[in-house]
């Protein structure tokens, strides 16, 4: 296994940064050529920006595992980002998991987001573990641990994960996660603050430990009603009512949304929440970006951060 050589997420979040606290940002591997272009257009406007870090998920059910190491490792070596490979446990036996994280050792990244996975198919659906893989995030988090000098990261979720039966367990499986020897989370995008907070007190509640690492808040900036709508869904996150009116109203009565508008609101409401963020000690902001930069840099704009905005 090769040796790892990359600056951690933490040490880079403790870096001098060019706004009130760091930030960083979320791409998704895209599913052909002209997507690809998109993306690299976006990486090369966010490499203006200096965020803390980058990440490149997985595809639902871990459908893109080649493309996500792939351009991972392109990001390690044609970039100046910081990038955070994604592994998932879905549909990978411990053999492949290992060639996996063997794949980003040799491109010299050594930041790792851990995470179970959603099962192919149906997000929401019963999970099944592969007959040589892991059951829990945590497992994979300890096996990642062995196989040489990772920085690790996993994922919170401020309204709790959809198969967990209430909070607290929530909480519980989190602080395992960490207690495994994960160095921070990452959370499911949220749309309410007070869930992040609440989140926040129930680790250092937990453990105070494991609730002096940081939960680094997961915001999308909208830019489509019904894209955020599906996505929700999706993901077993929660669109709030009265959100979900303000968009409405924005988008108006027709089949044909008024995007322009419902695109303003969402950078109205990115902005607020990550003000409050800012405001109760929130570590860094996370952006979902959707593989575009003009949303998540408007935002950081209106929080006085020197960007430019394509």
């Amino acid at each position: 296994m090769s040796q790892t050589v990359q600056t951690s997420v933490i040490e880079s979040l403790k870096a001098p940064h060019h706004g009130p606290v760091p930030f960083s940002v979320e791409f998704f591997p895209p599913r052909d050529d002209a997507g690809e272009e998109r993306l690299w257009r976006a990486v090369r406007i966010f490499e203006r920006m200096h965020p803390a870090f980058v990440s490149m998920t997985y595809g639902a059910g871990g459908s893109t595992r080649e493309r996500t190491a792939r351009i991972t490792g392109q990001l390690a070596r044609e970039t100046t980002l910081l990038p955070v490979g994604h592994l998932t446990a879905v549909n990978h036996s411990v053999a492949e998991l290992r060639a996996v994280v063997g794949a980003f050792a040799a491109e010299g990244i050594s930041n790792i987001l851990a995470l179970r996975g959603d099962p192919p198919g149906d997000p929401l659906g019963q999970w099944t573990r592969h007959p040589e893989g892991v059951e829990y995030a945590e497992e994979l988090v300890r096996l990642v641990g062995t196989l040489g000098d990772f920085h690790v990261g996993v994922a919170s979720f401020p309204e709790g994960h959809h198969s967990a039966p209430d909070l607290e367990s929530d909480t519980a499986h989190l602080v395992s996660k960490l207690r495994a020897g994960a160095d921070y989370s990452i959370t499911q995008m949220f749309f309410e603050v007070d869930d992040y907070l609440r989140l926040r007190d129930r680790v250092v509640a937990a453990d105070p430990e494991q609730g002096a690492k940081p939960i680094i808040p997961g915001i999308m900036p909208i830019t489509s009603l019904a894209s955020v709508r599906r996505m929700v869904e999706l993901s077993g996150s929660q669109l709030p009512g009265w959100l979900d009116e303000r968009l409405s109203a924005a988008a108006g009565p027709g089949e044909q949304e008024d995007r322009d508008a419902v695109r303003e609101v969402g950078i109205d409401v990115a902005t607020e929440m990550a003000q409050r963020l800012i405001a109760e000690g929130a570590p860094s902001l996370h952006f979902c970006s959707l593989n575009f930069a003009r949303a998540t840099g408007e935002v950081l704009q209106r929080l006085g951060m020197d960007v430019l905005v394509p």
